[in-house]
């Protein structure tokens, strides 16, 4: 840890928050001293404080610990839509740019898409009144069933979450051209082009 990278950058995630040294010492249990002197880098953090620290000033522990914040250089691009899911509690998270995600206390890494997905996944579309009903030869069991479909067009997101034992379907508005990620909890995540 660089002690005046991370002083810095400790200051001016403060200033951000309009915080005073005080205030932030209050929150993280510490004197206001010691807060002084992180930003003047004549010390650093113990590690006890980290966690609380980075919680406090909306920062992910390793870019404080590092003294910077890296810039997300894909620039949010739909074409570059990841998914992550996490194993403890299924919770789908999406991003359009290189990310840190984390869930239940563990560091998710992005689904890799299939280059061909299996024969269940392929999806059967039907257009009917403005929507598209899209089904899948899936058995949707309790150990094999799709966990997700998320259409992806240009500008957005419409994800679907389904449940062992329930039908291998879901409905979305027609959007206009796009793509349709599903993803099954046996065979990983698929792409097909609407």
């Amino acid at each position: 840890m660089n002690a005046e990278k991370t002083g810095s950058l400790i200051k001016r995630l403060r200033s951000e928050k309009n915080m005073t040294q005080n205030e932030l010492a209050e929150l993280i249990n510490v004197s206001s001293k010691a807060v002084s002197k992180w930003e003047c880098a004549q010390g650093c953090p113990d590690i006890t404080v980290i966690p609380a620290l980075a919680k406090v000033l909306g920062v992910d522990i390793t870019q404080l610990l590092n003294g910077e914040l890296r810039a997300n250089v894909s620039g949010g691009n739909m074409k570059n839509v990841r998914f992550y899911c996490c194993p403890i509690c299924g919770n789908v998270i999406t991003a359009t740019g290189t990310s840190n995600v984390t869930c239940c206390g563990r560091i998710l890494e992005p689904l890799h898409v299939m280059e061909q997905p299996e024969a269940e996944l392929v999806p059967n579309c039907t257009e009917t009144d403005g929507e598209l009903y899209i089904t899948f030869n899936h058995e949707m069991t309790k150990e094999h069933y799709i966990k997700f479909a998320a259409f992806v067009t240009y500008s957005q997101v419409l994800l679907t979450t389904l449940f062992a034992e329930q039908d291998a379907a879901v409905t979305i508005p027609k959007m206009g051209p796009g793509k349709l990620f599903v993803c099954c909890s046996r065979d990983g995540l698929s792409v097909t082009n609407l």
